[in-house]
């Protein structure tokens, strides 16, 4: 397959690497210090995986043409002037692991709803200060068509990225599946942000605990609101969490920060690391602030949620 990736953070890095390494034709769009490094270097696993492999890495979109697959792995707040930069490229299917639910609408506004697949990465990584990256979450990338269903494609491209060392699926609900993610994100990112600390910490706390399932429960109302069902997926039962009462919820996401303490001791959500690199942006707007919209349109009351948006929105204005 000739898969394309639109983006060379953790995750584009962590995708390109393993299917150059199985022999796949794969083509990262990068650019600035991290497009040379890889030029110069490869791209360098470590953690789950150890590997230095050598990846095509072009700067100028306009040098691709063409793709079977376009993964798009850009942070959500350059999705539009990134998609600006590929629209010329014909694909033959796209998608988009980035936080949140909006990316579908945004992808489909570009190239059409009929090339849209529906994806969630349940795989997590970041960019060290020397560019290796540290691949630390393998938990599944789940595909399907949208809103339902699957298809030779989605099961192509699954059983290729199976083959190239990430855990992939074919889901016959990805709608369901994209917004259980979504939950899980957004009660994981709003307390990383305020205390700054490593996932399993904060999760484990009983007070911070408390706050993770106040989110968790205002986002699953969303959710009914809008018709959508819950699932339970790979590293959270989020559909198990949202019919537990309040403190069940916490005792059970106080045991799942036992399991990041022992498994992954190390993971931060990406929006922290984002903060610590000295990012002047943060994926703000197009998650938390997507939800407390969502919300308000909804008539779902979300008093948890709406104080997170406001402190972390005012952080993000002081870094730009």
């Amino acid at each position: 397959m000739n898969i394309v990736i639109l983006g060379a953070g953790a995750l584009g890095t962590v995708l390109g690497a393993h299917l150059a390494k199985t022999g796949e034709d794969v083509t990262l769009i990068a650019r600035g210090n991290r497009a040379v490094h890889l030029q110069e270097h490869g791209a360098t696993i470590t953690g789950l995986v150890d590997c230095t492999v050598p990846v095509t890495v072009v700067t100028d979109p306009h040098q691709v043409q063409e793709a079977d697959v376009l993964i798009v792995t850009v942070k959500t707040y350059d999705m539009e002037a990134a998609l600006d930069s590929v629209q010329h490229i014909q694909v033959g299917s796209v998608l988009s692991i980035q936080n949140g639910v909006v990316k579908n609408e945004q992808l489909a506004d570009v190239f059409g709803w009929e090339k849209v697949l529906g994806a969630m990465a349940g795989f997590s990584a970041e960019v060290l200060p020397t560019g290796t990256v540290r691949f630390t979450v393998n938990q599944g990338f789940y595909l399907g068509e949208l809103p339902e269903g699957t298809s030779a494609r989605v099961q192509t491209l699954a059983d290729t990225l199976n083959r190239a060392g990430i855990q992939a699926e074919a889901s016959p609900s990805i709608q369901s599946v994209e917004w259980s993610k979504y939950v899980v994100f957004i009660f994981l990112m709003a307390p990383s942000v305020l205390t700054r600390l490593e996932t399993y910490r904060f999760l484990q706390d009983e007070q911070t605990a408390s706050v993770v399932a106040l989110l968790l429960h205002e986002m699953a109302l969303i959710a009914t609101a809008r018709g959508i069902a819950l699932e339970d997926i790979a590293f959270a039962p989020t559909k198990t969490l949202s019919q537990l009462s309040h403190e069940d919820t916490v005792a059970r996401i106080r045991e799942i920060g036992g399991q990041f303490a022992s498994q992954a001791s190390t993971h931060k959500v990406s929006t922290l690391q984002d903060m610590e690199q000295g990012k002047t942006r943060l994926e703000v707007e197009e998650t938390l602030g997507y939800a407390v919209w969502q919300a308000a349109a909804l008539g779902v009351p979300t008093p948890t949620m709406d104080t997170c948006y406001k402190l972390i929105a005012c952080i993000n204005r002081y870094l730009q």
